[in-house]
């Protein structure tokens, strides 16, 4: 018998680890739907979602328009804030860490199973990329 998980009590880059996996596997899959085929074609627009420029974009987005609960919020701090090993690839170590805030949410809603708030959150965070790269 497995015991009911406390997630809160895991570490903001535990939360990520999750998070980062949770959300690109939905972004991989929205691509192959909306009828994109060709590797490179994906690799390429999936960076536009995932990449830590484009998620830090989509946290600082959601905190403008004051999207995020109290708990979200804190789940999204608890992740920027973890202090990481690895360093940031391509981009400041503030966006970094603010992008591993956005994955430590996701994972947070997935582990929880907060289901349709973690989708609503995607879907919103497709639209919003789409309507940028479409600027």
């Amino acid at each position: 018998m497995t015991k009911e998980k406390d997630y809160n009590l895991l570490s903001g880059l535990t939360l990520a680890y999750v998070g980062d996996a949770i959300y690109e596997t939905y972004i991989r899959d929205y691509l192959v739907r909306s009828g994109h085929t060709r590797p490179n074609q994906l690799h390429r627009m999936a960076t536009n979602y995932v990449s830590a420029k484009g998620q830090h974009y989509l946290i600082e987005k959601m905190m403008e328009t004051d999207m995020l609960s109290e708990e979200e919020l804190k789940v999204y701090k608890r992740g920027r804030n973890a202090k990481s090993h690895t360093s940031a690839k391509n981009t400041s170590v503030f966006v970094y860490r603010s992008s591993t805030g956005f994955e430590a949410l996701m994972g947070y809603l997935h582990l929880t199973g907060q289901k349709m708030r973690m989708e609503e959150l995607i879907t919103w965070c497709i639209k919003e990329i789409g309507e940028k790269t479409n600027e």
